[in-house]
């Protein structure tokens, strides 16, 4: 048989419309400087007869969706995520359609590499499959390519910005990898707060092959020391999980490289977890931070507890490693002291047992780990009387079950 051909004849090589409208964009988006891709995005829409084209950013501190001004695209103020189509479509990464006068206004998410950086908003006179299945991939399409630029532009950070960041919180942010990840057999999602102050709270974590590295890490002090801090802390942890040793020897990295570059009082609290996305084992390894907690069916079961370590910078013994099995559906929080340590003035620490509480009441069926995570940081920060006088961070990590 010859190559390129089927048996019962030619394939039909020609460009069809979406092939059209989807190759244009990608033919010319390497070359399109970041300010562009807005309006290169916009005119694809109209070619379907869509219009009042928006492109919106999570801010910073999760609370709203940013349009991204630009030629083409409809500006606005910025939508509140609860409570509007926009932020339904973002919270669910599912399309959300809702009547307007003249037409259906269109909610797509922009969906790059199991990240979310926001959504699409179009409007079109009438919907159909067609018209949803070649907006989906539009959005896809230019999620990547914002993804790609992003790394030369500051347009998209700028955009993000709700109120002025700290120089600290700048190095942190560029530290972090996307605060969500969702792949078939495990996701993430992680939030810093306060988002543009914080200094010494970052995470980290990589998918590689079917097993998820996760770090989080909480540096003593404020500003710019505690900041210098965690970038040691995190590079170790990465140069380390990138040549592969072990848990306990990856302790042993990030303890060195911050005892070499501080004084000896100076220290990082860390927590270091593997979890075999085949299998459902975890390991972890707790170097002065709160225990982890598993919640199971929408409960928290149990505090993964776990032998005393040091923090890092101390000098401690190689740790010893933890274990348990998950099952399908499992998700771990880990969160720094910041998020129980707050208190009003005059009153008592915010504590554990309200954390385990208000996980009750938000982690519940259907909703992903993105959504609990959010809302669960957002609410804890509102039961605090909205103070936030140390770095607060949690980090959601659901097992799916082998795919």
């Amino acid at each position: 048989m010859t190559v390129g051909r089927y048996e019962d004849g030619d394939p039909d090589w020609s460009e069809s419309f979406g092939e059209m409208l989807l190759g244009g964009f990608l033919d010319h988006a390497h070359a399109l400087p970041p300010d562009r891709v807005g309006p290169a995005l916009a005119d694809a829409v109209a070619q379907i007869h869509g219009r009042e084209t928006q492109i919106l950013l999570q801010d910073y501190g999760q609370q709203n969706l940013v349009p991204l001004a630009g030629d083409g695209r409809e500006d606005g103020d910025p939508l509140p995520i609860d409570g509007s189509a926009a932020g339904r479509c973002f919270l669910t990464s599912r399309p959300v359609e809702v009547p307007v006068a003249g037409g259906v206004r269109v909610h797509v998410p922009l969906l790059d590499g199991g990240d979310q950086a926001g959504v699409l908003a179009v409007t079109l006179d009438a919907v159909d499959d067609d018209a949803r299945r070649i907006l989906r991939r539009l959005a896809a399409l230019a999620a990547d390519t914002m993804r790609s630029k992003n790394g030369h532009t500051d347009l998209f950070f700028r955009t993000r910005r709700g109120e002025p960041m700290s120089v600290a919180a700048e190095i942190q942010w560029s530290l972090l990898p996307p605060l969500t990840m969702t792949m078939p057999s495990v996701a993430v999602a992680g939030v810093l707060e306060p988002a543009y102050d914080v200094a010494g709270d970052s995470f980290d974590y990589a998918l590689n092959g079917d097993v998820l590295h996760l770090a989080m890490i909480d540096a003593m002090g404020h500003g710019l020391d505690a900041a210098t801090m965690a970038t040691v802390a995190i590079g170790a942890y990465r140069h380390a999980r990138r040549i592969s040793v072990e848990l306990s020897e990856i302790y042993l990295f990030m303890d060195r490289a911050v005892a070499e570059q501080f004084a000896p009082d100076h220290f990082v609290t860390a927590q270091m977890l593997r979890l075999d996305t085949t299998t459902g084992s975890l390991q972890w390894v707790n170097a002065g931070h709160p225990a982890p907690m598993l919640i199971r069916d929408h409960r928290v079961v149990r505090r993964l507890n776990s032998p005393t370590t040091l923090p890092v910078g101390f000098g401690g013994d190689q740790p010893q490693v933890s274990e348990v099995k998950l099952l399908p559906g499992d998700r771990i929080l880990c969160f720094t002291d910041g998020l129980i340590e707050e208190h009003e003035s005059g009153q008592e620490e915010f504590g554990e047992d309200q954390l385990i509480d208000w996980v009750h009441r938000l982690d519940q069926a259907d909703r992903g780990v993105r959504a609990v995570a959010r809302d669960l940081s957002h609410t804890l920060r509102r039961a605090r009387g909205g103070a936030t006088t140390d770095d607060a961070t949690l980090v959601l990590v659901e097992w799916r079950g082998r795919k």
